[in-house]
C-alpha cells in the first residue's frame, strides 16, 4: 500500500485540532506516548500469530537445549516471550515501556505460563553469565544516537551469556532495504490512519522516519530514527565485542544472506 497524501474529513464535521509530538535523536524510543500509541499498529493480531510461528524455529537457529533460559530484550507487550515460555524455556523479557511490560505480564498470565518481565533500558541491564541465548527481534537495535551505545549494548549481553551461548539479532540490512525501499506508504488500523515517510541518511547510517496518527480525536505527529547495518557491520560489531564467531542469515530459519533475504539475522556466538 502507498500515499502520498491524506483526506480531510468530508462529512461536515469540524477538523480536530493537531497536536505534534517530535521525538528526534535518541530521546524518540523513551516516549512512552508514542510507543503506547503506535501498538495499535505495530503489534495487530496478526504479528502475534507470525511471532509464534517463527519462535518455532527460534531454538533451532541458536541451538538450545530443552529449559535453556531466553533472554527477550526489547521484548514489548511479549511476542516472542511467551510462546517461547509455552515451549518450557526459562523467559526472561526486558522493555523500557512500562505499559508493554504490564501488558506482557497479563498476557503471559492469560496463557499460563511463566514469563519475568523487567522494565529496563537495554544500556544498563546486565546479569553475568544468566542466560544462554539473547534474542533481540524486529529491529529493536541501534535506536541510540550514539554508537558506543550500541557497543554497550553488545558488551551487556556478551557479559550476560554463559559460555557457548548465542545472541541474535533480528533486523532489516542495508541490502535488503535498497532492494524493497518505499519512500511513504499507509495503512489503516482499528479505525486509526497511519501515514509513514521515510528517507536513508547520512551516506546510509541511519533511517529517519516521520510519522502521522489520524484519529477522531486529531492528527500526532512522530519523528524516529534508527541506525541502519549491513550485514559486515553487524557482525564486525559483535566480534569487535568479544564474541568469538558471527554469523549472518537471511531469514530466521537460517537461509543464506543473499540477493533473496527477507531479513538480515545475525547470530553471535560467545
Amino acid at each position: 500500500m502507498t500515499a502520498d497524501r491524506t483526506h480531510g474529513p468530508s462529512d461536515g464535521r469540524p477538523e480536530a485540532p493537531e497536536r505534534e509530538t517530535a521525538r528526534r535523536g535518541s530521546a524518540w524510543h523513551e516516549d512512552d506516548e508514542f510507543w503506547i500509541a503506535a501498538g495499535s499498529a505495530i503489534f495487530q493480531p496478526a504479528r502475534w500469530e507470525e511471532a509464534a510461528e517463527q519462535s518455532e524455529v527460534l531454538p533451532g537457529l541458536l541451538g538450545l537445549r530443552p529449559g535453556a533460559h531466553i533472554l527477550d530484550l526489547g521484548c514489548g507487550p511479549g511476542r516472542y516471550a511467551i510462546p517461547l515460555a509455552g515451549q518450557g524455556y526459562r523467559v526472561t523479557a526486558v522493555d523500557s515501556t512500562a505499559a508493554f511490560v504490564e501488558e506482557g505480564r497479563r498476557r503471559a498470565e492469560a496463557a499460563g505460563v511463566e514469563v519475568e518481565f523487567v522494565q529496563a533500558d537495554m544500556r544498563r541491564f546486565a546479569r553475568p553469565e544468566a542466560f544462554d541465548a539473547t534474542i533481540n527481534m524486529l529491529t529493536s537495535f541501534g535506536y541510540f544516537e550514539d554508537p558506543e551505545d550500541d557497543r554497550l549494548v553488545v558488551d551487556n549481553i556478551r557479559a550476560s551469556l554463559v559460555d557457548g551461548g548465542a545472541f541474535l539479532i533480528d533486523t532489516y540490512g542495508k541490502e535488503v532495504i535498497a532492494r524493497i525501499f518505499q519512500a511513504r506508504d499507509w495503512e489503516e488500523r482499528n479505525g486509526e490512519l497511519w501515514l509513514y515517510e521515510r528517507r536513508v541518511d547520512a551516506a546510509w547510517s541511519h533511517m529517519v522516519n516521520r510519522w502521522i496518527r489520524v484519529t477522531d480525536e486529531g492528527r500526532t505527529e512522530f519523528h524516529l530514527s534508527h541506525r541502519l547495518f549491513s550485514a559486515t557491520e553487524l557482525e564486525r560489531l559483535m566480534l569487535e565485542g568479544g564474541f568469538s564467531s558471527a554469523r549472518s542469515y537471511g531469514d530466521l530459519a537460517g537461509e543464506p544472506y543473499d540477493e533473496n533475504a527477507s531479513r538480515l539475522v545475525v547470530v553471535g556466538r560467545k
